[in-house]
């Protein structure tokens, strides 16, 4: 008999956090990173991003940080601790002015010390994920798209990312499908709707006439260790059922 989750596991809440696409022209392409071999998604390849900190509410931020007047508590710290993985996983800073050394200090001290002004407003919603009450460890994940010029260029930290990649979106999701690169199923999913644009313009003004919709996902266990993933149609993901074999 195969195994379903449901909604009656005893599981923690899910963290919140924030992801983005960072996303370049001529050609096309998605920055991912692939994860050290600890920690959340150890070895996977990933869009940069983490978990929201406390100091992502910290209400200081209006002094350094672009369309802070704009956006509720909840959607301004989401924000700015989107901007903050990109550029402590990357080195890519979303801000106008110039991008501080990544040498250890707090990512507002190291903006302010800059003469930096992060932009909150070069971010566009672009998904809205929480993991399965089932699993261990749970997210609630806003995936935000971004923008950069086509000269861009990433460099990992070396210590939670290890190698930062550009790829065609189309190119990311074969290899997600084909089981040649581990990506998890929400980045596979991100990279389906991703790759059904094709230029960063376009890809921005398809996520803008989206509305937003919470993908829950219902996972099943079949007899021979299979999982079956289901979203619902209404998420508006290409692919609504996934077969994840471990």
């Amino acid at each position: 008999m195969a195994t379903v989750t449901t909604e009656d596991s005893a599981d923690p809440v899910p963290r919140s956090s924030a992801t983005v696409l960072l996303l370049r022209d001529d050609p096309f392409e998605v920055l991912l990173v692939t994860r050290a071999a600890r920690g959340a998604f150890a070895s996977a390849l990933v869009f940069p991003g983490g978990a929201i900190d406390p100091g992502d509410h910290d209400p200081a931020w209006r002094e350094s940080a672009s369309g802070f007047d704009e956006l509720a508590d909840d959607e301004r710290a989401l924000r700015i601790g989107a901007v903050r993985e990109v550029w402590e996983e990357t080195g890519i800073l979303l801000a106008d002015g110039p991008a501080p050394v990544r040498d250890g200090r707090e990512f507002r001290d190291a903006v302010t010390a800059a003469g930096a002004r992060i932009r909150l407003d070069a971010l566009t919603h672009f998904g809205h994920w929480i993991t399965p009450i089932a699993e261990a460890r749970r997210f609630d994940t806003h995936f935000f798209l971004a923008a950069v010029s086509p000269d861009t260029v990433a460099v990992p930290d070396g210590a939670e990312t290890l190698v930062a990649e550009w790829m065609p979106p189309a190119v990311a999701l074969a290899l997600a499908q084909s089981g040649e690169r581990p990506i998890i199923f929400p980045t596979m999913m991100n990279l389906a709707r991703l790759a059904e644009s094709g230029s960063s313009v376009e890809a921005l003004a398809a996520a803008r006439a989206r509305s937003r919709f919470t993908v829950q996902p219902e996972i099943v266990t079949e007899p021979d260790g299979a999982r079956r993933i289901t979203i619902l149609p209404e998420a508006g993901y290409p692919v609504t059922v996934w077969q994840e074999y471990r």
